[in-house]
């Protein structure tokens, strides 16, 4: 047990079985909706592009590939784990579906899945026939991976799951060049009074960008409700004398 989430450092509720905080349980959650959706922005990368025939230019000792090379090492076969490379040989990282497959096996073979038979006899057993029902490619891991986080936040190892699907994610998000949305909230910044407070798709938390506070939705939404009504009237007042110095 700790006091402490394994991948932020944030303070976990007292007594809790918890290793990862309800936040970033929350950014894993979103990581693995968002990533079923890059497949279709993936695929297209993988379209030959021959493009318009050109006249002169230099000689070439073999034809250029018409596909993108990091585009084939993220979503090709491969290990759920680097093979070892003493030469210096390897150039690229576990393609996607090895690595949500391995994630998925660990913890299918982690998770105690609970039987009892016709003589009233309880077995623990591991839950892997749920992983090969639940699909293979990178939709159907993602929805198994997420059915399981809260499980998976308990666990010692939730720190090595946390980075790896966020460095997946990056990986994808560098090639299909898409970031995130960041909205702003229309309430004051409850600690600088600032219009600063931003909400981002994939944290639970919103946060102002000028001093260190972070809300919760719920908080949020009791902070705006406080605040918002005699702000709306202020500038109405102010709306009204202008208009009427006009």
């Amino acid at each position: 047990m700790t006091d402490t989430c394994l991948s932020c450092r944030g303070l976990l509720p007292a007594g809790s079985p918890r290793t990862g905080c309800e936040a970033c349980q929350y950014s894993v959650h979103t990581w693995l909706l968002e990533l079923p959706r890059h497949l279709v922005l993936l695929a297209d990368m993988l379209t030959p592009d021959t493009g318009p025939a050109r006249r002169g230019g230099v000689g070439r000792a073999h034809a250029p590939l018409p596909v993108r090379l990091e585009v084939l090492d993220l979503t090709g076969p491969g290990q759920p784990v680097l093979l070892d490379d003493p030469h210096g040989d390897q150039t690229g990282s576990v393609p996607m579906t090895p690595l949500l497959y391995g994630w998925a096996r660990y913890l299918a073979a982690d998770y105690p899945s609970v039987r009892t038979d016709a003589h009233g006899t309880v077995h623990i057993e591991r839950c892997d026939g749920a992983l090969v029902r639940g699909g293979a490619d990178v939709p159907g891991l993602c929805r198994w991976l997420d059915a399981y986080l809260p499980y998976a936040a308990t666990r010692p190892w939730w720190d090595a799951l946390h980075e790896q699907i966020e460095l997946l994610l990056h990986r994808v998000r560098r090639l299909t060049h898409t970031r995130p949305v960041t909205r702003a909230k229309d309430a004051p910044c409850p600690s600088c009074s600032a219009w600063s407070l931003v909400e981002r798709e994939d944290e639970l938390h919103i946060t102002c960008t000028l001093c260190p506070v972070r809300l919760t939705p719920a908080q949020y939404d009791e902070h705006r409700a406080a605040v918002m009504p005699a702000l709306a009237a202020l500038a109405l007042r102010i709306g009204t004398a202008q208009q009427a110095a006009a």
